[in-house]
C-alpha cells in the first residue's frame, strides 16, 4: 500500500505534526488488518470553531467535536476520505485524560479511519466496540 496516499494538512491554524511516518504506517496496518484497500486519505487539523461550523453545516450538530470523517470512497472495502481534527479538542482531551497529545492525535485519527470503514458510535454499545478497536490500534501505532 502506498503510504503517500495519506496526507496531512491544516486549515485556519498553524501546526507542524511530528511522527507522520509512524502514523502513516499505523494507518496502513489498520487498513490491511481490516481487509480494506487504501485510497486517498486527507487528515486536516483545524480549530474548534472551524470544526464546529462543519459539524453544524454537514451533520446538523451545534457543538464542538474532536473529529469528523467524510467518506469519499466509491468502492466497497476501499478507504478514501477527509478526516477533520480539532487541535483545540485534542489538546483539551489530552489534558483531561492525562495522555500525551501525540497519543490523542493518533486516537482521533484511528477513530476517523474506523468511521470511514463504517463503524458507528451512536450508542453506548457501539462506542465500547469502537473504543476497543481504537485501543488496539493505538498500541500498534505507539509501539511503531
Amino acid at each position: 500500500m502506498n503510504e503517500k496516499k495519506i496526507r496531512f494538512f491544516t486549515e485556519d491554524i498553524t501546526y507542524r505534526l511530528q511522527g507522520k511516518e509512524v502514523l502513516r504506517r499505523g494507518i496502513v496496518q489498520l487498513v490491511k488488518e481490516k481487509d480494506y484497500q487504501l485510497g486517498a486519505i486527507n487528515i486536516i487539523f483545524c480549530s474548534d470553531m472551524f470544526l464546529k461550523r462543519y459539524n453544524k453545516a454537514y451533520l446538523k450538530h451545534d457543538y464542538f467535536t474532536d473529529v469528523i470523517a467524510f467518506d469519499l470512497s466509491e468502492e466497497k472495502k476501499m478507504i478514501s476520505g477527509d478526516i477533520y481534527i480539532s487541535l483545540d479538542r485534542v489538546r483539551e482531551n489530552a489534558k483531561m485524560y492525562h495522555v500525551l497529545i501525540k497519543n490523542e492525535i493518533a486516537r482521533v485519527i484511528i477513530h476517523g479511519i474506523l468511521h470511514l470503514m463504517g463503524m458507528e458510535d451512536s450508542t453506548d454499545e457501539l462506542k465500547r466496540a469502537m473504543k476497543i478497536e481504537e485501543d488496539k490500534f493505538l498500541s500498534v501505532i505507539m509501539s511503531g
